[in-house]
């Protein structure tokens, strides 16, 4: 963003509608305003008969959004109650529910890097385009945090257990890889970005993505399926992990190195919130859920402390707290889980 623009770019281009993240320097990384600016355009286009789609993009080289604003919800968790945090996640997974039920094409370009809250407002879409740059993740257990905005639906709902695998060890997947996961859609050649773009001012998206769809570079996931599927299959983390220890291939080793360097505790209520949202079936109550965790989160020393070391100071030495697997109790876990009484998201009370 410079010159006083706007952090959310809004405009018209023929039979489409843009939004373009606008943050370039942070990497589009999401904060409240610019929630609620995407959510009061949606809202003026659902009803304009002369929009026929919706096209997320992101500014600048790097990549469409990097996540939400977590130096400022590490600050509000540090110095405050939490309470802004809260109320940016309310309209947050509100959108994010939004985006999912939208009437109209709403046509994601998860070009470059997408993670955390851009995967929010991208893969909930109807039309989500990767591209050979992309690297899509959520990796907030880095963090001493939980994957949101409808990212444990979403890894609930990969083929076997490889959501399961990408929720705990927060990796980064290419093209290949999202459209495997069910993250994505569709893969276009970042050289024909700005063809399809310009087609889907005159032309449904139908039409324009069937002149520039190719098929996706070889990924990595689909050759190490079976044992992704077989140690992540385990009851608890610990047993994950002394699948992949035992396993033999250097790949399952290197995975099971990439979970013991994440908060013990978020990895623990990671793979809980992934379990429990294959139940809860719908979006909504997924995100219902993932309100409880995050707020609960707040509260863990762990997610400061991983900011700190990930973001802020960047020395990548966070000092967690407990320090291991063992010491996390289930009544920990299950202290996220909680009710949140009249503080409840409430989406799934509207749920179909």
């Amino acid at each position: 963003m410079s010159g006083g623009e706007p952090p959310v770019l809004v405009r018209r281009d023929g039979r489409a509608a843009h939004l373009v993240l606008n943050r370039p320097r942070a990497l589009n990384a999401l904060d409240h305003a610019m929630v609620r600016r995407i959510d009061a355009a949606l809202d003026a286009w659902a009803g304009d008969d002369t929009v026929e789609t919706v096209v997320l993009t992101g500014a600048g080289e790097r990549g469409l959004c990097a996540g939400g604003d977590i130096r400022a919800v590490h600050d509000d968790a540090r110095d405050s109650d939490g309470a802004a945090s809260a109320d940016f996640w309310r309209d947050e997974y509100h959108l994010n529910a939004r985006i999912a039920h939208y009437p109209k094409p709403y046509v994601a370009v998860m070009d470059g890097i997408v993670m955390g809250g851009g995967v929010g407002v991208s893969a909930h879409g109807s039309v989500r385009i990767v591209t050979e740059r992309s690297r899509v993740a959520m990796p907030e257990t880095g963090i001493g945090f939980v994957p949101d905005v409808g990212g444990t639906h979403l890894l609930a709902r990969a083929p076997g257990e490889l959501g399961t695998r990408l929720a705990l060890t927060g990796e980064h997947i290419g093209a290949a890889d999202a459209l495997l996961c069910g993250l994505a859609d569709h893969y276009v050649p970042s050289a024909a970005l700005p063809g399809l773009l310009a087609g889907l001012a005159t032309a449904p998206a139908r039409d324009v993505l069937a002149r520039h769809t190719a098929p996706a570079p070889q990924g990595r996931l689909a050759a190490q399926r079976a044992w992704t599927d077989t140690c992540f299959a385990a009851r608890t983390v610990e047993e994950i992990l002394g699948l992949l220890l035992d396993h033999g291939d250097p790949a399952a080793k290197e995975t099971a190195e990439t979970v013991l360097a994440k908060s013990p505790t978020a990895v623990k209520v990671t793979l809980a919130a992934v379990r429990r949202a294959r139940a809860l079936g719908s979006l909504e109550r997924v995100l219902d859920q993932e309100y409880r965790v995050s707020c609960a989160a707040l509260n863990n020393p762990d997610f400061v402390e991983g900011v700190r070391a990930q973001v802020i100071d960047k020395d990548r030495r966070p000092r967690w707290s407990p320090r291991t697997l063992a010491e996390v109790t289930d009544a920990e876990v299950e202290r996220h889980f909680a009710p949140l009484g009249e503080r409840e998201l409430g989406l799934g009370d509207s749920a179909v």
